[in-house]
């Protein structure tokens, strides 16, 4: 798409170009029109208009220079980085790396990463920023910031924690080798390159076990209470016969075209592969873990146990949230959220007229069955026609739509137990793969029918969904732009995007309204748990207790959230720290701008530059209020 230029001050804003493209056209389309149309419109008609523009603006020829600079080196390390970490290449679509695995577990993996980071830190410091057009400013800002961030992040020990419960390379080498994942097995090459991609899960086993061990002698380990969980993981993965295996999968769906030859070649190659090293790698690692490193874990489970853990866990909720708040303030704001939503609440319990207190109603859209699908399938139905109803109401907010489209599945078995309720996958930048909306229909208790339009929202369209492939689909920016990702942004935008549902005719019934302020209440609670959990002293029993009383959360999801938080530090911070922000921004455009407020524009300009720092996305709202409010 390429669509977002901060051109005021040569140009004039870009929604007076958008009004002027639309009328010069003879094409005015409202929102009856459909969302098809408006696609149509985004995706063919404004591109065109908005660089047929830049073309005849003659920009001095040392910005040109400047820019070209800045664009060239983000172009050299993205393609360095790709090398580095060849499963993010296959993630977006790059096929080229399919044979290759990174090894975050060694040193000599941490400390070429460091390398690259510093090669271009340097290279871009030498940039003259007087010189770079608005766009570039934004791209030099956020390509020097995780610059600086890789480096103070090599600071601290990674490659002594390579796995937890909830992440780990065993599990994306299994998601990649069912075939469920974004590894493709169309051709005999996709299937040889994935034979070499396990050679390295192998050597990544290896230096798992071994950065552990160093870890065990050092003091840092994972909580025994949080690991626990990953050996069953292993054990389901890890079977003895290839053939019962998840990564025999593709093998028994090859394709037909395959001839005899091919066929028989690939059998035998992965039977003796997945039979001598894969499966036995696995088993080997979940031996090691209940044998030798859940004895001699940590029973403690803050980060500030560790060696440096205070400063390990500030930096984590710098880079989680790209704020400067410190644990302790975070912590204020949760507690303020979570009264503030245990309020809206009690009005919902008012108009269902339930006559018991909070936390019996609580109990009691847990317990009874009518708030609850039977079936996993009615689950999943219920969830595509959701995403019917939506995507019918979106053009009446926004002018900018995806060219990729989603689908609606459920988590595989093999990580059922231990995934989250609902995740995202983003669609291949390529567009041939859609991006993936993931429910998870192990425990059928744990998805209740009122949260199923909050959660939608959040996950899918205008939410992920939406953020992740418009930030693809940019391909006028760099790529270290169109597939950065900042924790606070893009989960504050899906959080945001939850608010967004009456707007978008949802939320009419009471019940529907409380599974909102239910997820919302969530992530309001992770303020108050993960700066508890580390920074407070708070044990793993009274997390889960105040996630218990504050919310219907079933006992699982609460354990399952809380360990969560355990081993991913700061991370659930960014969710609803990022919602707060961009809600404020909206608050503040629209109070600035009275009449001229265009809510649709708003959303441009949050969406149009992809993922960026809180601050950086702060100073170009800040800039777009000034610039409407200056034309005529």
């Amino acid at each position: 798409m390429g669509i977002d230029r901060e051109c005021a001050p040569v140009c004039g804003p870009l929604q007076e170009r958008r009004k002027y493209i639309l009328v010069g056209s003879g094409r005015v389309v409202h929102g009856a029109h459909g969302l098809a149309t408006a696609r149509r419109l985004v995706r063919k008609v404004l591109p065109m208009f908005v660089v047929a523009a830049f073309c005849t603006v003659a920009a001095p020829a040392y910005a040109k220079n400047e820019n070209a600079r800045l664009d060239a080196l983000a172009e050299e390390f993205f393609e360095e980085s790709l090398k580095l970490y060849p499963s993010s290449a296959t993630s977006i679509g790059d096929h080229r790396y399919d044979d290759r695995l990174e090894n975050p577990a060694s040193t000599e993996f941490h400390a070429s990463a460091a390398a690259l980071d510093r090669k271009f830190l340097a290279a871009v410091r030498d940039i003259d920023i007087a010189q770079l057009d608005a766009v570039h400013r934004i791209t030099y800002d956020v390509f020097r910031s995780e610059r600086e961030l890789g480096l103070q992040r090599a600071q601290f020990p990674l490659y002594l924690l390579p796995l937890h419960q909830m992440d780990s390379m065993a599990s994306t080498v299994a998601l990649l080798g069912s075939g469920a994942g974004p590894q493709p097995f169309d051709s005999v090459r996709d299937y040889d390159a994935f034979l070499s991609r396990l050679e390295g899960f192998v050597r990544w086993v290896d230096s798992a076990i071994a950065g552990m061990r160093e870890g065990m002698a050092k003091g840092v380990t994972q909580p025994a209470v949080a690991m626990q969980k990953t050996v069953p993981q292993l054990r389901a993965v890890g079977v003895a016969d290839p053939e019962q295996s998840l990564f025999w999968i593709p093998i028994s769906s090859m394709p037909k075209e395959f001839d005899a030859a091919n066929r028989e070649r690939l059998s035998t190659a992965y039977r003796t592969a997945l039979g001598g090293q894969v499966l036995p790698a696995y088993r080997r690692l979940a031996d090691f873990i209940e044998y030798e490193y859940l004895p001699r874990a940590r029973s403690s489970v803050a980060w500030t146990a560790l060696p440096n853990g205070s400063e390990w866990y500030a930096f984590s909720v710098r880079e989680q949230t790209t704020t400067s708040l410190t644990p302790a303030a975070i912590h204020d704001i949760g507690l303020a959220e979570v009264a503030r939503i245990r309020s809206e609440m009690e009005a919902v319990k008012a108009r269902v007229g339930f006559k018991d207190d909070l936390q019996a109603f609580f109990a009691y859209v847990q317990d009874d069955p009518e708030f609850y699908f039977a079936s996993a399938e009615n689950l999943l139905q219920g969830y595509r026609d959701l995403q019917r109803r939506i995507d019918a109401r979106l053009p009446d907010l926004f002018a900018d739509f995806p060219q990729a489209n989603y689908e609606v599945r459920a988590v595989e078995a093999f990580r059922a137990a231990s995934a989250a309720g609902a995740s995202y996958q983003p669609p291949s930048a390529d567009g041939g793969r859609p991006g993936i909306f993931y429910v998870n229909t192990f425990n059928l208790k744990a998805q209740p029918k009122f949260g199923m339009e909050t959660l939608s929202l959040h996950e899918a369209s205008p939410g992920h969904h939406f953020q992740v492939s418009i930030q693809q689909e940019l391909t006028g920016l760099p790529r270290i732009r169109r597939f950065a990702g900042y924790t606070a942004y893009r989960e504050g935008w899906a959080l945001y995007a939850e608010s967004l549902g009456q707007e978008l005719g949802l939320f009419t019934d009471p019940y529907q309204w409380y599974g909102r302020l239910s997820d919302e209440m969530l992530r309001a609670m992770r303020l108050v748990v993960d700066t508890g959990l580390h920074s407070q002293g708070w044990t793993r029993e009274r997390a889960i207790e105040y996630m218990r009383a504050n919310s219907s959360l079933a006992e699982s999801d609460a354990i399952a959230e809380v360990e969560r938080y355990i081993v991913m530090p700061g991370q659930a911070l960014g969710y609803k720290l990022g919602q707060l922000r961009i809600t404020a921004l909206r608050e503040r455009a629209a109070k600035a701008l009275g009449p001229r407020f265009d809510v649709k524009a708003f959303h441009s300009q949050v969406l149009r530059d992809g993922a960026l720092p809180l601050d950086v996305l702060e100073a170009k709202v800040d800039r777009w209020i000034a610039q409407v409010k200056s034309s005529r």
